[in-house]
């Protein structure tokens, strides 16, 4: 959460970089960082083929992705809650979904 947090200011408030990319480039790292980690201390798969599991990880998390970024549209654009209220939103319901099916479907 940090790192994606972290990111996503860095880029929006001080880059000028626009919301929605903004957040994309602080997802994206923070999801590659959390691959590491779940791969490591979280999951411990038997199996050790990392390349499918990376593949999977990645297919959720680009679906998280979309869920993320609609979430934060829908709270700051429509309701308009402030954005960095909607991205809190959003990664705690994306957390709940990336946990989910990485723990079902992936390790």
């Amino acid at each position: 959460m940090c790192i994606d947090f972290g990111l996503t200011w860095l880029f929006k408030e001080k880059l000028g970089v626009n919301k929605y990319a903004a957040n994309t480039i602080g997802f994206s790292v923070a999801v590659v960082n959390n691959f590491i980690l779940n791969y490591i201390w979280t999951f411990q798969p038997e199996d050790k083929n990392i390349q499918i599991f990376f593949l999977k990880f990645l297919l959720f998390a680009v679906i998280g992705l979309g869920i993320n970024n609609l979430i934060i549209y829908f709270f700051n654009e429509k309701i308009l809650v402030p954005f960095y209220f909607s991205k809190v939103l959003a990664i705690g319901i994306v957390f709940i979904w990336n946990f989910t099916t990485n723990n079902f479907l992936n390790f």
